[in-house]
């Protein structure tokens, strides 16, 4: 898939080595590359998980190369998720859209839903790799990919979880128009527990 200057791989792809893939010791060495200084959540997803995910079917990551040279300058993870919105934090029109492809709860006022989740978006920090790529133009990628599978399946609603990052939220609320439906507290024992603020879009 080539988007504007950007070639995108379904890892997938490099596991099936006996349809000219590239197989998976090379892909391991492909995502060693990558550094993610900002969060390294980001990377270590990457680099030990992302493979795993996606032969058991949990997600499917895929890698963003710039046309120009083959560098790696950035991946995102798709998936699919049940959700469940607080109706009363969107207008009617944006309710409307919902009730399509959803399930309203008259008592708690919420619906439930399946919706494409954009679980993992990162850009590459190795050798300036960086700078070939903004976030906007990584997250428009993976935004038109959901179209894709939208086109295909259906589906009205694609969310992700940002962290409590003003920054961040501007990005995805002012100029992506991601509108926050909820908070999700993560961490157990072992880790220092944060919050994550979830949006959504409706397509």
């Amino acid at each position: 898939m080539h988007n504007e200057g950007y070639t995108i791989f379904n890892i997938r792809e490099f596991l099936q080595e006996e349809n000219d893939g590239i197989g998976e010791a090379d892909l391991i060495q492909i995502l060693s590359d990558f550094s993610c200084p900002l969060n390294k959540d980001v990377e270590k997803f990457l680099k030990e998980r992302a493979i795993e995910f996606t032969k058991k079917n949990q997600s499917v990551t895929y890698l963003v190369f710039s046309s120009d040279d083959a560098n790696l300058v950035g991946y995102f993870t798709l998936t699919i998720k049940p959700i469940t919105i607080n109706a009363t934090k969107f207008s009617n029109t944006t309710k409307r859209k919902l009730l399509r492809v959803s399930e309203l709860d008259d008592v708690t006022h919420t619906f439930h839903l399946a919706a494409y989740l954009i679980a993992q978006l990162g850009k590459n920090y190795s050798n300036g790799a960086n700078f070939k790529i903004t976030g906007e133009q990584l997250l428009e990628i993976a935004m038109s990919k959901v179209r894709d599978l939208q086109f295909m399946v259906g589906g009205m609603v694609v969310f992700l979880e940002s962290e409590q990052n003003d920054k961040l939220i501007q990005f995805y609320d002012n100029k992506n128009g991601f509108k926050e439906f909820e908070t999700r507290a993560i961490g157990d024992v072992k880790e220092e527990s944060h919050t994550l603020i979830q949006m959504l879009k409706v397509l």
